[in-house]
């Protein structure tokens, strides 16, 4: 097989439908943007649940004086009800599974309040005996919390036992939401990208319809007559392709780490190096789907 031949009709095809070949680039470019946004995410998720899970405590809200659960009959709770809290923690039942803990006064409580709505109208009206004295744990193990809130839940003086992993499910189905709704638009997005491929190939073959008569009446094979309008989708492909690693690459370089990551500097996040793990996935994956959607184009465009 002529190499120079093939080549050379590449470039003839490549010239004649710049147009085309420029809405692939984009296509491709946008889509597997999305694919890589929707890897890095999942990546992202998985990270801040290995960082926030072994940091999630056990908060043990205790009442206040305008508290009127079962636990809380005689209003705000007593110092031996705290100590007894504190007993149990210390105990052999609980202490086996607790790392460490620390208790939260009611001037504690209100002084961190202060600091985390800090401008918020909210703290005009909030005076420290509403705000609950806690006991905050951290366990050995952040799966066994259901230990902890089985044994404190009906505790005289207990409000509520809480695990901070309910509230960081929250927030993870939230980026899982925002994973899928990207991958379910890269989906869509490389659906046209084939479309638009296949019939790049199509007009491209049907610009040179005389040439390829004339190859089919000399005996040149199909597999001859094919190569060059592959290797010409391939390359359309492989330049969005690495458009889209170079955007994800950036993503990560320029928002992530050079932004976020200083406005959250306690949180885990992706890097560059999990960005260039990515790029060569989204290089592959255009190269795949060009070969295939334009094998599949120009064979059916042959037998016509």
């Amino acid at each position: 097989m002529r190499i120079g031949l093939i080549f050379g009709e590449v470039g003839t095809g490549l010239r004649r439908n710049v147009s085309m070949v420029t809405s692939v680039v984009l296509v491709t470019f946008i889509s597997l943007t999305f694919v890589g946004t929707a890897i890095l995410l999942q990546m992202q998720i998985g990270q801040m649940k290995n960082y926030w899970y072994d940091k999630a405590q056990v908060a043990v809200y205790l009442c206040t004086a305008t508290d009127s659960g079962e636990t809380c009959g005689n209003g705000d709770v007593t110092q031996d009800q705290i100590d007894a809290v504190q007993a149990q923690l210390d105990g052999p039942t609980l202490s086996p599974f607790i790392d460490k803990y620390y208790f939260e006064n009611h001037d504690q409580a209100y002084e961190n309040f202060q600091s985390q709505f800090k401008g918020n109208p909210v703290t005009d009206y909030v005076t420290p005996d509403l705000l609950p004295q806690t006991f905050w744990v951290n366990l050995k193990d952040p799966t066994q919390s259901a230990v902890l809130v089985e044994s404190l839940s009906g505790f005289a003086g207990v409000e509520s036992v809480t695990d901070q992993r309910s509230y960081l499910e929250q927030i993870f189905t939230v980026l899982n939401a925002a994973s899928y709704t990207a991958i379910a638009v890269a989906a869509i997005m490389l659906i046209a990208a084939v479309l638009l491929i296949a019939t790049t190939i199509r007009l491209s073959a049907f610009s040179r319809r005389r040439e390829l008569g004339i190859m089919r009446l000399v005996g040149a094979s199909n597999r001859f007559i094919q190569t060059p309008f592959i290797i010409e989708g391939v390359i359309a492909s492989l330049i969005g392709s690495a458009l889209a690693g170079l955007a994800i690459w950036a993503i990560v370089k320029f928002f992530v780490q050079g932004w976020l990551l200083n406005q959250l500097p306690f949180t885990s996040f992706v890097s560059t190096g999990d960005a260039l793990l990515v790029a060569p996935i989204l290089i592959v994956v255009g190269a795949v789907l060009a070969a295939l959607s334009a094998k599949f184009a120009i064979t059916r465009y042959l037998k016509v």
